[in-house]
């Protein structure tokens, strides 16, 4: 299968369902263009991956939106979620061991430890999920609270005194 262009437009669409491996570059990089014949054969060795290219040059909102810093940059999705990003070239072996690890994972879990980490992320970050609304609720909103029902207490004992 040849590579794809990859837009702003048609990049969510893309990258949604199934493995994609992206090739970020622009047309002035030379290792970008050393890396070309290497991403190319092996988009043509792998017609089962979408192999899609990202001219950081033309889509640079795209491209801010990913935090490129260095071209060439590869990135590997499955099923919507972004399993590697890394600056530089690979060789032909290289991506078809990545594309081996990626088509072996059970997404089911991986989509598990990306809850799990960001329920513990926000737990961490003094925020808490309300299972009455779903919603993350900071802990320093109940200590406030708990501060103003102490207040009204103290307030209320110093009166009955």
């Amino acid at each position: 299968m040849a590579t794809m262009n990859l837009t702003a437009k048609n990049f969510p669409e893309t990258v949604k369902n199934g493995i994609v491996i992206l090739d970020w570059w622009a047309e002035w990089c030379g290792p970008c263009k050393a890396f070309a014949p290497i991403f190319e054969a092996s988009a043509a060795a792998h017609p089962d991956i979408v192999f899609g290219k990202v001219n950081t040059d033309e889509e640079q909102e795209l491209s801010s939106a990913f935090g490129i810093r260095s071209i060439p940059t590869l990135m590997l999705f499955r099923d919507g979620v972004l399993l590697f990003a890394q600056p530089g070239m690979l060789d032909a072996q290289s991506i078809a061991e990545l594309l081996d690890r990626a088509r072996s994972l059970d997404m089911d879990d991986v989509r598990r430890q990306i809850a799990e980490a960001e329920k513990a992320e926000s737990s961490e970050n003094g925020k808490a999920e309300n299972p009455e609304n779903g919603k993350a609720e900071s802990f320093e909103d109940e200590d406030d609270e708990g501060a103003e029902v102490e207040k009204a207490k103290s307030s209320e004992d110093s009166k009955k005194s």
